[in-house]
C-alpha cells in the first residue's frame, strides 16, 4: 500500500514547492524588477506621505472636490477589504429609492446646476456604486457635470477647472476597451497644487 501512496505524497509536496512557494516567489520578484511602482499598489506619495492608491477610490465631500463614484462597501466606503457590489438589481425597488434619493442629494448639493452644461443630466456613475465599489475613476461626462461647482467653491475660472479635467482624462485602454475617465483622487490633487 505504501508503494502506492508515496508517489502520491511525493507529487504533492513537489507541486505544493512549485505552485505554492517557487511561482509565487519568481513572479513576485520578477513584478518588483519590471513594475515596482504597480506592484506596490500604484500609491500616490508626497512629501513622504501616502496619500492614497490610483486603484481605489476615495470619499471627498467638500464642494471644491470632485466626488467620486459611490461605494458599496459598507460600513466605511471605500474599503478594500469590503469589495462588493450592492447586488441589487435594475428591477429592484431598493436601487430605484436609492438612486432618487442620490440624485436628490446632488441636486441639494447643487442647486445652482440647472443645466448649465451639455451633460445636465446627472450621469448614471454619480448616482451608483461600481461592482466592486472601490472605482477611483468617473465619467468625463461625470466630471463635467460637477465643473461648475468646483470652479465656483475654489474661486477659478472654468476653464482652468476644464483644462485639468481635460489633462487627467485617461483615454481607452489600449484605444480599445472601456471609455474615457478621470481619476478623481490624481484630479483632485492636481487641483490642490494649483491653488
Amino acid at each position: 500500500m505504501f508503494k502506492h501512496l508515496r508517489p502520491a505524497i511525493v507529487l504533492l509536496a513537489l507541486f505544493t514547492l512549485i505552485t505554492g512557494v517557487l511561482y509565487p516567489l519568481i513572479v513576485t520578484g520578477l513584478a518588483q524588477v519590471i513594475f515596482p511602482r504597480q506592484a506596490n499598489g500604484s500609491l500616490i506619495v508626497r512629501n513622504g506621505q501616502t496619500l492614497g492608491s490610483e486603484l481605489i477610490g476615495q470619499q471627498f465631500d467638500d464642494p471644491a472636490y470632485f466626488w467620486g463614484r459611490l461605494s458599496a462597501t459598507g460600513p466605511v466606503p471605500y474599503n478594500a477589504a469590503g469589495s462588493s457590489g450592492s447586488n441589487l438589481g435594475p428591477t429592484n425597488p431598493a436601487l430605484e429609492d436609492a438612486v432618487s434619493a442620490r440624485i436628490e442629494a446632488l441636486r441639494a448639493a447643487d442647486p445652482e446646476n440647472t443645466g448649465r452644461t451639455l451633460f445636465a443630466p446627472i450621469p448614471v456613475d454619480l448616482v451608483t456604486a461600481s461592482g466592486s465599489g472601490l472605482d477611483p475613476h468617473i465619467s468625463v461626462a461625470a466630471a463635467l457635470y460637477q465643473l461648475p461647482r468646483v470652479a465656483q467653491a475654489r474661486g477659478m475660472s472654468e476653464q482652468a477647472v476644464r483644462a485639468l479635467v481635460d489633462e487627467y482624462t485617461q483615454d481607452r485602454t489600449l484605444g480599445l476597451f472601456g471609455e474615457p475617465r478621470v481619476n478623481v483622487l490624481l484630479l483632485n490633487l492636481a487641483l490642490d497644487e494649483v491653488q
